[in-house]
């Protein structure tokens, strides 16, 4: 291929085949295309902006190493999220970090952009929970998910933050779709047990 390639137009398919071939310019491609959302999955499961520098490096160190063992049949973003997931898991157990947020977006600049990035843990028609103050509401939402197992937190924070859809989170995580959905329901009955307490009348 010519070396004045516009990596830029390439599909992401085209750009992973020319960085198997050890084509720096391509890896560097592929970091450019994906290092920001790679590291905001990261900051939404440790909430700490070192930790998730850090723990993105080591996500595309991890890609760098395995590019061969990329299938074209996989959406790339589902097996980069996927290896940023099991980077940030692996932190989560070895730390047993608590600081988990459902706060919004980090990058949300406007109320606007907080609310619409926010966790919602109910369906729009139960509304027993969003009748809550947000402020004490959020900050109990935020200690239950915290004491969640960090598989569940995944799937959690995949479904209703990143707005994935069950399938997507499947291919992310690497999980059957069944499993997934468990995970979820299990996830959701555990927050809505520990926040039981908020609902009362106190």
């Amino acid at each position: 291929m010519a070396p004045s390639l516009d990596l830029a137009n390439l599909p992401d398919a085209d750009v992973v085949t020319l960085a198997q071939q050890g084509r720096e310019a391509a890896f560097r491609e592929l970091l450019r295309r994906y290092e920001r959302p790679v590291f905001s999955l990261i900051f939404r499961m440790v909430r700490d902006r070192e930790i998730s520098e850090d723990l993105a490096q080591d996500t595309f160190i991890k890609v760098l190493n395995h590019i061969d063992r990329y299938r074209p049949e996989f959406k790339l973003s589902s097996w980069l999220f996927k290896i940023a997931n099991n980077v940030a898991i692996d932190y989560l157990r070895k730390r047993q970090l608590d600081t988990i947020s459902i706060d919004g977006s980090p990058h949300a600049a406007t109320a606007a952009e907080v609310e619409a990035t926010s966790f919602d843990l109910t369906a729009r028609q139960e509304s027993a929970l969003e009748e809550m103050e947000a402020r004490e509401l959020g900050s109990a939402i935020e200690r239950a998910i915290a004491r969640l197992r960090p598989e569940y937190r995944s799937c959690i924070m995949l479904r209703h933050v990143e707005g994935r859809s069950y399938e997507e989170i499947a291919a992310t995580l690497d999980l059957p779709l069944g499993t997934v959905k468990t995970y979820i329901h299990r996830a959701r009955h555990e927050l809505r047990e520990a926040l039981e307490h908020v609902k009362g009348p106190g």
